[in-house]
This record gives structure tokens, C-alpha cells and sequence, in this order.
């Protein structure tokens, strides 16, 4: 899965993903063109932790999610209708936004528009997608009514997708995204080779000033009343703190969060924030070769998990062997769980829960 990171210049979208990838891409004091920073980083997971503390395994692999910075054209929101090309290429690929505001002050680097308001930093970013959705619609819209007047054969077809977008265009025009429609799932699947950009997950991240940790303040204050009003998960952080604590070795992390009364960096938060965003739960495969998280969308079955880890398993499946994670931790071992009655034979229908530990029965 991967997660794209925009917002207006300025914000600190690659401050942010340095905070992420313990990295130091170059950060820029103007706009403009950019290289683009791609990172992969494991998702925070006391339960993964626990199981590789008592499997000890020769090798260990967590469940990761992708992150993207620096995506080509104008920074976004800065001057309307002028992302580019570039930009909406490499956007169109991702699966969520992680969109990036300022509410910091810092005379070193002015606001380009000489003013802090993440509300309208944020609006005029998702003003810009809406408006590229609009005119992919309307492509759209014009394709489907050429088909329409010299179709014959799925005609009733096309006619349904024009209605379909011919909402959505109303919508758009309206200033709504495409998530605010409420498309059914026929409807989604109908729109999907689009890949309109209001469709995708979109996480606000108010980037605050060192000053502002742990404040609330009017501006995150309005910042919450908007993200509640369209329906946007949002995170506060520092980003400027969040990448210097990134750069401590383990041992100092641990005890500059310790000093400062922290439990854990809020970039922990934030890759939950968007993994939980997706849709995305973790199941786990345990053994003395390997402890592995697997990642699956929510309400996924056993046989497709079993297909996850391989197409053979999928094929062959019979039962798996299913096991919550609390059940393994309160049992302490494998077997001390099998003895208490915990361990459980599941079929193929079965919905894998998020810390479900699995080991499929299978024969090919």
C-alpha cells in the first residue's frame, strides 16, 4: 500500500517523511520541482514485537506501508488548476494522501501566502483535486455518450455509467468529493480505471511548532471542527521534532521520550493513523523460521489470507488453524493455548480478525 504525501509548499511534507524513514532528504525553503523520496517503513506493532521476543526466529518480516514525497509538478494548492501533469501521474498511483498543512510560524520560512491557516491550506488543496476529478469526469461523460448514440449491444450498460457520473460531475461541481457521493459497491467498481483522486483515502496532518505540542489552540481547534465536517481522519504533530528524535539511536529515543513524558513518537501514531485509514489489518505467521505479519483488507476471509501467504494454500485450503494474539500472550506459549481450549478450527468463510494468529491446513 502506498501513501502519497502533498500539500502546499512550505508545510513540511519531506520533514515529515524524514521523521518516517529516519532519512534526510533535502528540504526545500521555495516551491517548485522536486525529487521524488519513496520509503518503506514497517508499521509500529507491540503484538509483532511480543511474537518475534518469544519465537526468537531466524528471520522476521513486519507488515510495511509505503510512503511518497517529493511527487512531481507544482506544490499543491499554491496556484489553482496548476499541479501538472507530473503530479496527478504519480498521485493517481497511490492509495491514500497524507496532506500536509502548517499551523507553525517560523520567520526563516514564510507561509508563501504570507499567512497561517491550515483550514484554508487544507480546502484549497482538496479544491485542486476536486477540480482534476471534475475534468476526468467530464472526459469521461463525453466518452460515454459517444458509445451511447452508436451502441447497441450494452447499451443499457453505458447508460448507467453516464448516470453514475453525471452524479458525480453534480457533485464535484458542488465542491464535494467523490467519498461524499456514497457510491455503492457496483458503483465503485464502475469508476475505479478513473482513479479519481477524492475517491482515495485522504488523512489532514496538521504540522504544529515546537511551541504548540500538547496545546490546543483555536487553529487545531478549527482544524478538528473541519476534518469532522467532511469526514477526514486527522493527526497533529511536530514534524520538525518528530525527524530530530528520528535521528537518536534507540537508547536516546527511549530516554528523550522518557524526559519529555512521551510514550511513543507521534510518527508511530501517524503510520497506524493511515495503515488503520486503508482498511488494513495485520495476521501473523509464527514458527522458529519465521515471524511474519501479513496485511489484508478488513473483513477478508480465511482463504484469503491462506492465498496471501500463497496461492497454494488458497487452492487447497481445508481449515486454518486460527489463534487470537491476546489469547497467545495470556497462554504464554503455542501449546499452552491449545491446552486451555484456545486455539480454534476455522472454515473458509471465516472473517480474519486484526492479531489473528493463523496456520493453514491445506492440501494441493
Amino acid at each position: 500500500m502506498q501513501v502519497g504525501i502533498v500539500g502546499p509548499g512550505l508545510s513540511g511534507k519531506t520533514t515529515l517523511f524524514n521523521a518516517l524513514t529516519r532519512g534526510s532528504a533535502a528540504t526545500s525553503a521555495y516551491g517548485g520541482r522536486r525529487e521524488v523520496n519513496v520509503g518503506v517503513i514497517q508499521v509500529p506493532d507491540a503484538r509483532f514485537d511480543w511474537l518475534v521476543e518469544l519465537y526468537h526466529p531466524r528471520k522476521v518480516t513486519p507488515a510495511t506501508i509505503e510512503f511518497v514525497d517529493g511527487m512531481g509538478g507544482q506544490d499543491a494548492g499554491e496556484r489553482r488548476g496548476e499541479l501538472g501533469a507530473d503530479f496527478y501521474a504519480t498521485v493517481r498511483r497511490t492509495d491514500a494522501l497524507a496532506l500536509v498543512v502548517r499551523a507553525f510560524e517560523d520567520e526563516m520560512v514564510p507561509h508563501p501566502k504570507g499567512r497561517i491557516d491550515p483550514v484554508a491550506d487544507a480546502h484549497s488543496v482538496i479544491s485542486e483535486l476536486i477540480l482534476a476529478d471534475l475534468q476526468a469526469v467530464e472526459r469521461r461523460l463525453e466518452r460515454l455518450e459517444k458509445l451511447a448514440r452508436g451502441a447497441k449491444a450494452d447499451r443499457a450498460q453505458t447508460l448507467r455509467q453516464i448516470e453514475i457520473f453525471q452524479r458525480l460531475r453534480e457533485a464535484l461541481e458542488e465542491e464535494r468529493t467523490v467519498r461524499e457521493v456514497g457510491l455503492t459497491q457496483e458503483e465503485q467498481a464502475a469508476i475505479r480505471d478513473v482513479e479519481l483522486l477524492t475517491d482515495k483515502t485522504i488523512v489532514l496532518v496538521l504540522n504544529i511548532g515546537e511551541d504548540q505540542i500538547g496545546q490546543e489552540t483555536p487553529a487545531t481547534q478549527a482544524f478538528a471542527a473541519y476534518a469532522s465536517e467532511h469526514g477526514y481522519t486527522w493527526i497533529a504533530l511536530c514534524a520538525k521534532v518528530e525527524a530530530e528524535v528520528a535521528q537518536l539511536d534507540p537508547q536516546e529515543e527511549r530516554e528523550f521520550l522518557e524526559a519529555m513524558g512521551i510514550e511513543e513518537p507521534a510518527r508511530n501514531r501517524f503510520i497506524r493513523v493511515c495503515y488503520d485509514s486503508l482498511g488494513l489489518i495485520s495476521f501473523f505467521t509464527v514458527g522458529e523460521d519465521e515471524v511474519r505479519a501479513w496485511t489484508i483488507r478488513k473483513e477478508s476471509t480465511a482463504v484469503q489470507a491462506a492465498g496471501k501467504i500463497h496461492s497454494d494454500l488458497a487452492r487447497g485450503f481445508i481449515r486454518a488453524e486460527t489463534l487470537p494474539y491476546e489469547r497467545l500472550h495470556e497462554a504464554g506459549s503455542w501449546n499452552a493455548a491449545k491446552e486451555k481450549g484456545y486455539l480454534r478450527l476455522e472454515g473458509k468463510e471465516y472473517r480474519v480478525q486484526d492479531g489473528d494468529i493463523l496456520h493453514i491446513r491445506f492440501q494441493v
